[in-house]
């Protein structure tokens, strides 16, 4: 971000976004979706369009969303986000329209809409949060958990005989027409951060184009959830989260 000005001889080299409220945040320590929530706003202030923005929020951490981003915002009910995005923007073709999941709603519950409305192909930014866990409901297993990873669900590690294989929702999603771009992305260190940035800017952009949808996962950590301190829970991501969901473009648009 460009210096935005010279305080007492000093650079002011960053400024919260007037697209952030001024609600002190209830994530936990070290929690990855304060981060992904500066991003996306600074995006959306960075091109002017906070009037021009909905975004839809579901249930699970996700759901608090709205009090953070300063922009017109609607819940849905758990797993229903990209159903509800898909009508706003029917009605509302030209606003910037996206949910925001995390992956026990986007892939669990809500796999029916998600795959649905992207093989429709519903001009709308899916922005997931795959933290492999139930991160609100008390640390449950969720279809993105890593096998041998323990959950209150799994407290012996997750099996693939019986608890089935992780969901790489994303490489399902990239498979369909509808699906225009598909990228996967993390907030666990500044350059990753930049990467993220940029992909939810193309996004946006990407919308005009009226192509389909875009879909971004963002390999997030849960500290709380995974019972680790941030650090340590951004070293175990890095270690075990990341090569199982390796992070880069998985679907781009035909030059």
């Amino acid at each position: 971000m460009e210096p935005v000005a010279n305080i007492g001889g000093m650079e002011l080299v960053y400024k919260k976004p007037h697209t952030l409220t001024e609600i002190p945040t209830h994530y936990c320590p070290g929690c990855a979706h304060g981060v992904v929530h500066k991003i996306l706003m600074e995006v959306v202030d960075e091109m002017g369009i906070q009037e021009e923005t909905i975004g839809v929020a579901p249930v699970g951490c996700s759901v608090f969303a709205y009090n953070y981003m300063n922009i017109d915002m609607q819940e849905a009910a758990h797993g229903r986000a990209s159903a509800v995005a898909t009508g706003i923007k029917r009605v509302l073709p030209n606003k910037y329209v996206f949910s925001y999941q995390g992956d026990g709603d986007l892939a669990a519950i809500g796999t029916g809409e998600t795959i649905h409305t992207v093989n429709r192909g519903e001009n709308i930014m899916i922005l997931f949060i795959n933290n492999g866990i139930y991160g609100m409901t008390g640390g449950q297993m969720a279809p993105t958990s890593l096998l041998g990873m323990k959950t209150t669900t799994s407290p012996f590690g997750r099996e693939a005989s019986t608890m089935g294989n992780p969901l790489k929702i994303t490489e399902l999603i990239a498979q369909l027409p509808g699906a225009y771009f598909v990228t996967r992305h993390a907030v666990y260190n500044t350059a990753a951060v930049r990467k993220l940035k940029k992909a939810i800017e193309v996004s946006f952009k990407y919308q005009k184009l009226n192509k389909g949808t875009c879909f971004i996962e963002v390999v997030s950590n849960c500290p709380n959830g995974w019972k680790m301190t941030p650090v340590e829970s951004n070293q175990w991501l890095e270690k075990n989260m990341l090569p199982f969901y390796p992070l880069g473009d998985i679907k781009v648009p035909k030059s």
